[in-house]
């Protein structure tokens, strides 16, 4: 065994998966054809990375660890097949990465201290995505996937939501993982919204508006909204102001934007 894959490295969250059961499960949830154009974030020692390369033509990953990189570089399995992008994730220009090709399916064992502004990262290039399929914390995929008027709904869940169908697939315990994290993780599909069911007409307006209205959980929308948007135009869309924004599906927050653009 290498060194690196003895000892994952903290500067960059690395916690291996090994668990056989858990990554067929992932496969199969991919649905691969030798077609598709696949990028992995962070491969690690392989555990994902080799059972693709045995399904596919050609595989990207995306690797910030040069030990890491010169590893794969020796790896007789990859040769002529395996292209490595030595970059930071949060850099990743998807559109250049794709070219002429097929929108990309991305897959990964995100880091948790990346996982959240990497998921935006990548949303904000959506269109040039087909699908997503990560193992995440836990909890960061409860909320992720999570419905209005539940306790894991709030900010995470609008905006993942707001841009692509999600799915809860699995949770995952510790010991599928190498060193084992201190938390459980899950898998999360998500799909692009090849048109947005609600778009905004302002982006940043929108992401302001619903940071806002979860700063404060326990307050009601006429209080987190002050000075943004009035009660009488909550009521305007149907929107009772004594409600508290956890009770809001994303087409209302979306509502309320637009009202404000």
């Amino acid at each position: 065994m290498n060194s690196y894959e003895q000892q994952a490295k903290k500067r960059f969250g690395q916690h291996f998966l090994h668990d056989r059961g858990v990554i067929e499960r992932m496969l199969r949830a991919l649905n691969l054809s030798p077609k598709d154009r696949v990028v992995e974030i962070g491969p690690g020692p392989g555990a994902l990375t080799f059972p693709l390369l045995e399904r596919l033509p050609q595989l990207d990953v995306v690797e910030i660890d040069r030990d890491v990189i010169a590893w794969w570089q020796q790896q007789p399995q990859a040769q002529g097949k395996l292209t490595i992008h030595a970059l930071d994730a949060l850099k990743l220009d998807v559109q250049s990465l794709r070219g002429d090709s097929e929108p990309l399916r991305i897959v990964g064992n995100l880091p948790y201290n990346i996982s959240t502004p990497l998921l935006f990262h990548l949303l904000e290039q959506g269109s040039h995505i087909r699908d997503m399929l990560f193992m995440l914390q836990k909890e960061v995929v409860d909320r992720i996937t999570a419905a209005p008027d539940s306790n894991d709904y709030g900010r995470l869940s609008v905006m993942i939501q707001y841009f692509c169908e999600t799915s809860y697939l699995m949770k995952v315990g510790p010991g599928a993982f190498n060193p084992p994290p201190k938390v459980d993780s899950a898998v999360v599909y998500l799909k692009p919204w090849i048109n947005l069911p609600y778009p905004a007409k302002h982006l940043p307006s929108f992401s302001h508006l619903v940071a806002q209205a979860f700063a404060q959980r326990r307050k009601t929308l006429r209080n987190t909204l002050k000075g943004l948007i009035t009660a009488e135009q909550m009521e305007s869309l149907g929107i009772d102001p004594t409600r508290r924004a956890e009770t809001l599906a994303v087409k209302d927050f979306v509502n309320l934007a637009n009202l404000l653009s």
